[in-house]
């Protein structure tokens, strides 16, 4: 009997499966692909773009470039972005607990990094969907860098008698929570 995806629950019994990880630009390219060999209608719902943004955007995709949406109000670039999200695969896996979505074969924060060093192959290991991989937001005046990158976090330096260098006081922004995520920023101005 085959394994779901979603039932591991541990960085072995992941590794067991042969599990590959992948940039989100080659899940966005593989998953297009995919639906273009099937025939499957991409963007559905978005109407007189067939011969023009449409394919400039699946083009931006196969060839894994970061993409910038410009025009006018009501032009469907919002929509156009969220749309991306049935392009990434269904499930990716994640390191328990990251505020990141930690990638368990390549952990980026302290926090995975030291978990995956005191647990090894029994890190525990959740599931993220791809309808929690979009995140957005309006660009109003008052959006600041700690909103997107993130900042010190002088209480939890203070409570945990920690120096503001140590990252493990940073509270991350927006741009760290969307890691492995489709990230917009709307409404530049």
């Amino acid at each position: 009997m085959k394994t779901k995806l979603t039932e591991i629950k541990t960085l072995d019994e992941l590794k067991k499966t042969g599990y590959k990880t992948a940039s989100i630009k080659d899940e966005l390219r593989k998953n297009l692909i995919i639906k273009i060999r099937e025939g499957e209608q991409v963007f559905k719902g978005v109407w007189g773009y067939e011969n023009s943004v449409i394919p400039e955007l699946e083009r931006a995709i196969l060839s894994r470039h970061n993409i910038n949406l410009l025009g006018l109000r009501g032009q469907a670039k919002t929509r156009l972005a969220r749309l991306m999200v049935n392009l990434l695969d269904e499930w990716i896996p994640f390191v328990e607990g990251s505020e990141i979505h930690d990638d368990p074969f390549n952990p980026i924060s302290r926090y995975a990094r030291e978990l995956i060093k005191e647990k090894g192959d029994d890190t525990p290991i959740t599931w993220l969907h791809r309808d929690e991989r979009f995140s957005e937001k309006l660009a109003t005046p008052d959006v600041t860098v700690a909103d997107l990158i993130g900042d010190v976090d002088p209480i939890k330096a203070a409570n945990l008698k920690l120096s503001y260098a140590d990252d493990r006081v940073i509270h991350f922004g927006m741009i760290p929570r969307a890691n492995r995520c489709i990230f917009v920023i709307n409404e530049l101005p």
